[in-house]
């Protein structure tokens, strides 16, 4: 095939090529075949991977192919556009096809579902540098978009910083259109609904609203669509960006949207109200709105018993406040109010830290810094040495510092213990936030003992109060109080208890149980008359061998 290319055409302008059409913004087709060549080559033609392939349609009106063969599928392209435009057609066919080619094109000869009309040359380049491929026709005032969109995408695995004993295995992935398939897999209803726009002046990397219709309430839908039109950026390459932008309070350490890069959590979330944000090219959901108890909880309290699931959310919450306040409480008691452990204990303490040059707090403040540095050159290292390197590291440092005396052992195995506590919430953002917050409780604690520890806690739900995501109140239903939300905070209770969406999402469609919640409707278990049928079947079976024995032994007597 030759490639037709103009290597020595004139620039528009020595720009970027967005800014280029956004100058030569609504630039229609005129119908001369070179005037559209000339335009999108001068936009594109300086990149090895654009082509562009002068051909004939039916041996008869000159037309142009313009693709980026690294974003296309070129089969596709072989077999299903450049194939039937260049065979031949009747000849008593040929008349009716030169009045009106664009409309017989698209309707009778291309095998293609995703062809489309457009009229404007700068959004056919946007469309060939979003990996469709673009056929000019000379004499024609409309040209064809047609999505051959094909890019290398890993397949669905299982989440990474999300895992479960019981539940999917299915985790999202960086292309669009197979997350939100993923969504359609386990939402197969007409009230699953996605709206898409496009964000980013040099990316515009395509965003997709998805929300439940007759569920959501629409007055949140306009929120998260009115916040989303208003970023103005030139790149977005992950959907943190649109947190970023989004959220209510920019400085808050406490993240008000929720990311999860699971399926069936964000399906439950939709299903309970809220509205999922996905970003082209990010494998994370992005939930909205989002209270403090739901980074905490985790998928598998509702794919388990709630008893199990009950005392599995008990462990994590006690795990959550162990961790934040422990370091704190441990430097207000060296430091401040010894009286208050038992004496056995404070005399072992007291041993530990004879020859520790540095006060309670500064003790507790290296160990969590080092603490911070080894977590995050884990999280940088290759898989193959990173874990090695978290045991490796924990022992090595934590035997060198007590050696050294820099440290005391109680201080290590309260900061051990604290860092295993942190694992144990299932969001990472969320655990991030405590992981911060630890540090001035530690300051306050060196302080002001436990008078620092307490007001230091105080500041801290005073702002949880103070906080909304996209208007709801961070603390609910704890505050303000909602008696249905209240039993899926601390434990969880049966499913049938729970009848109702939570209130503080104002949904449209607030039933989610059905009201019989007696699912056993009788006394007695079916197998149980199957048990009582055998046994009398047994029974008869016995009685009728006992009188066959019976009449064979007074025969045998006669």
């Amino acid at each position: 095939m030759s490639i037709w290319k103009r290597k020595n055409s004139k620039r528009i302008m020595e720009k970027a090529p967005s800014k280029m059409l956004t100058e030569q913004d609504h630039k229609e087709i005129n119908g001369d075949l070179e005037d559209s060549l000339v335009f999108i080559n001068d936009l594109l033609g300086d990149n090895e991977d654009f082509i562009i392939r002068k051909f004939n349609i039916f041996g008869k009106h000159q037309a142009a192919i313009f693709y980026i063969s690294n974003l296309v599928d070129q089969t596709v392209i072989n077999n299903d556009l450049l194939k039937p435009l260049m065979v031949s057609p009747d000849l008593e066919e040929l008349e009716e096809i030169n009045n009106n080619i664009i409309t017989v094109l698209l309707n009778e000869v291309l095998y293609h579902s995703e062809a489309r009309i457009e009229t404007d040359l700068t959004k056919l380049v946007e469309a060939i540098l979003a990996g469709e491929t673009v056929i000019v026709i000379h004499h024609a005032q409309h040209a064809l978009h047609i999505d051959t969109r094909y890019v290398e995408k890993r397949a669905v695995t299982q989440p990474e910083t999300e895992q479960v004993i019981i539940g999917p295995r299915e985790g999202f992935i960086e292309r669009l259109g197979t997350n939100i398939g993923l969504l359609r897999y386990r939402l197969p209803t007409a009230d699953f609904c996605v709206k898409t726009m496009k964000i980013g002046r040099l990316t515009k990397s395509k965003v997709a609203i998805c929300y439940m219709k007759g569920i959501t309430n629409q007055a949140l839908v306009d929120e998260v669509e009115k916040r989303l039109s208003k970023i103005d950026m030139d790149a977005i390459l992950d959907v943190g960006y649109l947190e970023q932008f989004i959220e209510d309070n920019h400085f808050s350490p406490f993240p008000q949207t929720l990311l999860t890069e699971r399926p069936d959590s964000a399906v439950g979330n939709l299903i309970e109200g809220r509205v999922a944000v996905l970003v082209d090219g990010s494998p994370f959901a992005l939930l909205v709105p989002v209270v403090f108890n739901q980074f905490y909880q985790a998928t598998e309290d509702y794919s388990t018993r709630f008893l199990l699931g009950s005392f599995t959310r008990l462990v994590r919450m006690f795990a959550l406040v162990f961790s934040l306040i422990i370091p704190s409480l441990y430097v207000s008691f060296i430091s401040f109010n010894p009286e208050l452990l038992p004496t056995e204990f404070a005399v072992a303490v007291a041993g530990g830290r004879a020859g520790v040059p540095f006060p309670a707090v500064i003790e507790v403040l290296i160990m969590e810094g080092a603490m911070e540095i080894l977590r995050e050159a884990t999280v940088r290292l290759p898989k193959q040495i990173g874990g090695a390197l978290s045991i490796v590291g924990v022992l090595v440092i934590g035997d060198a510092a007590v050696s050294a005396g820099l440290a005391s052992p109680i201080t290590v195995v309260v900061i051990a213990i604290t860092t295993i506590g942190s694992f144990a919430t299932p969001v990472y953002n969320a655990s991030f936030a405590l992981r911060m917050l630890r540090f001035p409780l530690a300051i306050l604690a060196g302080i002001f003992g436990l008078y620092g520890v307490m007001l230091g806690i105080i500041l801290i739900f005073n702002h949880m109060l103070s906080l909304k995501s996209f208007g709801v109140p961070y603390m609910s239903p704890i505050s303000p109080g909602d008696a249905q939300g209240i039993k899926d905070v601390v434990v969880r209770f049966p499913f049938r208890w729970m009848p109702r969406r939570p209130a503080f999402l104002h949904p449209a469609d607030n039933i989610r149980v059905g009201t019989n919640k007696d699912i056993k409707t009788t006394n007695n278990n079916p197998l149980d008359q199957a048990i009582d049928n055998t046994e009398r079947w047994e029974a008869q079976d016995d009685d009728t061998t006992s009188r066959n024995n019976t009449r064979a032994d007074d025969d045998h007597t006669h």
